[in-house]
C-alpha cells in the first residue's frame, strides 16, 4: 500500500485538499498521512488543527513550524517546515507528497520530496498570484514532478516554465467539489454557529502584499475608513500570517464595539462557502473574490495588486479599485449593479474523482522522476 502524504498549513489550503484526501482514505490502494503545520497550529488564528481532527483523519501529525510573535519571518519558518517535515518523511517513507498553491509549507514539501527522491504533486501551479507568492508558486513547479491544474491556461503556464506536458493534468479546482456539493451547513447553522446576527452582510478578507509592506499601514488604513463610512454589515476574516499581518490586525481594532462589524480569526471553510453563498458582496484581495465568487455568482470588489492578472474582463462580477477610500466607498455604492452570473472558471465539481484517476494509474508510479527542461518552440 502506497503511503501519501498531504501537506496542509492554512484553513485555505486545507479546504480545497480536503476532498482529494478523502479519496486517498476511503481507498484501499493507499495509505493517507496528513502533515498539519503552519497558521493551523497558531491559537492566534484559531488553532485550526482540530478541524482537521474533527474530520476524522487517521494519520496526522502536527508540527510548530513558527511562533506567533514572529510569523512573519517566511524564511525561518520555511527553514523549520523542511527539517520537520525532512524528519518525519524519513521515519513514515511516504511514496508521495501532495503540496497546494504558493504557501511557504508547499515550497517546504516540494523541496523535501526532490531532495530525498520522494514523488512530489503540485495542486494548483501555473497561476499568477502576485506578491512573493508567485515566485513560491513557479519554484514549487520546478521542484514538483506532476501538476494538476485548474484550467488550459494554468498548464500553458507550467509548459512555458519547462515542464512535460504528460507531466500535467487538468482538473479542474478541488475547493468547487465542497462548493457543488450538498454537504454544506444552512445559513441558519453557520449564524447561530458564529453568532452572527446581520440580515444582510459583506466578507471582508485583506492579505498583506509581502512586496508592499512599506505601503501597507496606509492601504489597510483606506479600506478599513471605506468599510466603516459605508455603513454596511460585515462580517471580517483575519488575514494570512505573511509579512504584515499585524499591521492589518492593529488597524483591525477599530471595529472593535462596532456593532456592524464582526470579526472572526478564521472559519472552517464550509461555513465560510455558505457564508458567501449568501452574502451582499466580498470585498478585500483575497482569492475567493476571484474563484469562489465567481462560481456562485456573488459580487466582488478587488483591491489593489494581490491578485493582479489572476482574473478577466468575462468575469463581470469583479470590480477593480486602488487602495483609496473613495474609490473603495464608490464600488461599495455599485456593487449591486456588478453582473452577478454564476460561471466556474476551474473546473466541474469533480476533482476528487480525477484526482483518484490519476493517482492510479501506473504511469504516474512507474515514470522517471529524473526532470529535464523542455525547450517551447516560440
Amino acid at each position: 500500500m502506497r503511503k501519501i502524504v498531504f501537506i496542509t498549513g492554512t484553513r485555505a489550503d486545507y479546504g480545497k485538499l480536503k476532498s482529494l484526501m478523502k479519496k486517498v482514505e476511503e481507498s484501499n490502494k493507499f495509505e493517507l498521512h496528513v502533515f498539519v503545520t503552519g497558521m493551523h497550529m497558531l491559537q492566534k488564528y484559531g488553532s485550526t488543527y482540530h478541524e482537521v481532527e474533527k474530520d476524522g483523519f487517521k494519520n496526522i501529525y502536527k508540527y510548530i513550524n513558527q511562533k506567533s510573535s514572529s510569523s512573519h519571518h517566511m524564511d525561518i519558518a520555511l527553514s523549520n517546515t523542511i527539517i520537520g517535515l525532512s524528519n518525519y518523511c524519513d521515519e513514515i517513507s511516504p511514496d508521495m507528497i501532495v503540496v497546494h498553491g504558493d504557501r511557504l509549507e508547499a515550497l517546504a514539501g516540494a523541496i523535501v520530496g526532490a531532495f530525498n527522491n520522494i514523488k512530489v504533486m503540485h495542486i494548483e501551479g501555473g497561476e499568477v498570484s502576485g506578491t512573493i507568492d508567485e515566485s513560491i508558486r513557479h519554484a514549487i513547479t520546478k521542484m514538483s514532478h506532476f501538476h494538476l491544474v485548474a484550467n488550459e491556461e494554468a498548464k500553458r503556464r507550467i509548459i512555458q516554465l519547462g515542464e512535460k506536458e504528460d507531466s500535467i493534468f487538468i482538473f479542474g479546482s478541488p475547493d468547487i467539489d465542497i462548493m457543488y456539493s450538498n454537504e454544506l451547513p444552512s445559513i441558519d447553522d453557520v449564524k447561530e454557529k458564529y453568532d452572527i446576527n446581520f440580515d444582510n452582510y459583506a466578507i471582508l478578507m485583506y492579505h498583506p502584499v509581502t512586496t508592499e509592506v512599506d505601503k501597507l499601514e496606509k492601504n489597510i488604513k483606506e479600506v478599513v475608513d471605506a468599510v466603516i463610512e459605508s455603513e454596511r454589515n460585515y462580517v471580517v476574516i483575519y488575514p494570512n500570517n505573511d509579512n504584515g499581518s499585524s499591521i492589518i490586525l492593529n488597524e483591525y481594532k477599530r471595529f472593535e464595539n462596532r456593532d456592524k462589524f464582526a470579526v472572526y480569526p478564521s472559519m472552517r471553510f464550509e461555513y465560510f462557502l455558505t457564508l458567501l453563498k449568501e452574502c451582499e458582496f466580498i470585498i478585500g484581495n483575497s482569492s475567493s473574490g476571484i474563484r469562489e465568487a465567481c462560481a456562485y455568482g456573488k459580487s466582488a470588489i478587488d483591491i489593489g495588486n494581490r491578485q493582479k492578472g489572476r482574473y478577466n474582463d468575462d468575469m463581470t462580477n469583479i470590480n477593480h479599485v486602488n487602495e483609496d477610500s473613495e474609490q473603495i466607498l464608490q464600488s461599495i455604492n455599485k456593487s449591486k449593479y456588478l453582473d452577478e452570473v454564476a460561471v466556474s472558471y476551474f473546473g466541474d465539481g469533480k476533482s476528487d474523482e480525477k484526482f483518484l484517476e490519476i493517482i492510479c494509474s501506473n504511469e504516474i508510479w512507474e515514470s522517471d522522476i529524473q526532470k529535464k527542461f523542455i525547450d517551447v518552440d516560440f
